[in-house]
């Protein structure tokens, strides 16, 4: 049988592998042992309070956390999960899960990305890390939104099933029984663009669909 065993590190642990370094107030590493006793091999690893994760330019913050060496994937609980990024800030409510291999972070539950006065929520977000053309550096650069998605911004209210945000561009593009509410009006399509930079929006009827729209007359 596979031996194994475990180390526990506990005041402001720190650890870091293959680039990725998690902070914690307690650190349990589980270790496997090779042939002959010789080498250990650790496969998994336990953050348990004020959990810090840094990748690059990349931070993700919650109360716990299970980094799975093998497949080098990191995933976080608890109440104030949230991903920090020079492009964006991503909370959410049931977990968030970082693929350093794969480079996306998922964010489930009411997650929500955050610019400014502008906020885009879905049940499901999926961030891109890519490296900037110009600097190099890892980023962010798109974010891909499913299990119903709802964008809030100054003057509107826009509804989809799902979209895509390009960072770069600060556009979001929502498609799937897309709604938009302007005060008491409303405009139905079939997909829409929203600038989250100006908060403004176009409708798109899309599939040959001709856009609805219930305007009512200024009181």
């Amino acid at each position: 049988a596979e031996k194994t065993g475990e180390y526990r590190a506990r005041g402001n642990a720190r650890a870091t592998r293959d680039g990725v370094d998690v902070a914690a107030d307690e650190l349990v590493a589980f270790y496997r042992i090779g042939p002959g006793g010789e080498s250990q091999q650790i496969y998994r690893m336990d953050a348990i309070g004020n959990v810090v994760i840094t990748s690059g330019q990349t931070e993700a913050v919650g109360d716990k956390a299970v980094y799975h060496l093998d497949q080098r994937v990191v995933v976080l609980v608890g109440r104030k999960l949230k991903l920090i990024s020079p492009q964006a800030t991503i909370t959410a409510r049931e977990s968030l899960e970082y693929w350093d291999e794969k480079e996306i972070a998922v964010a489930r539950g009411k997650a929500t990305v955050i610019q400014q006065d502008i906020r885009l929520q879905a049940g499901v977000l999926t961030a891109f890390i890519r490296p900037d053309k110009k600097t190099g550096k890892k980023e962010v650069k798109r974010i891909d939104a499913t299990s119903g998605v709802h964008v809030s911004t100054a003057s509107e209210i826009v509804r989809g099933r799902e979209g895509v945000y390009d960072i770069d561009s600060q556009v979001a593009q929502l498609c799937g029984d897309v709604k938009i509410t302007r005060g008491d009006n409303q405009l139905n399509g079939e997909c829409a663009t929203v600038n989250m930079k100006t908060g403004r929006s176009d409708l798109q009827g899309g599939g040959g669909k001709k856009v609805k729209g219930l305007i009512l007359p200024a009181q």
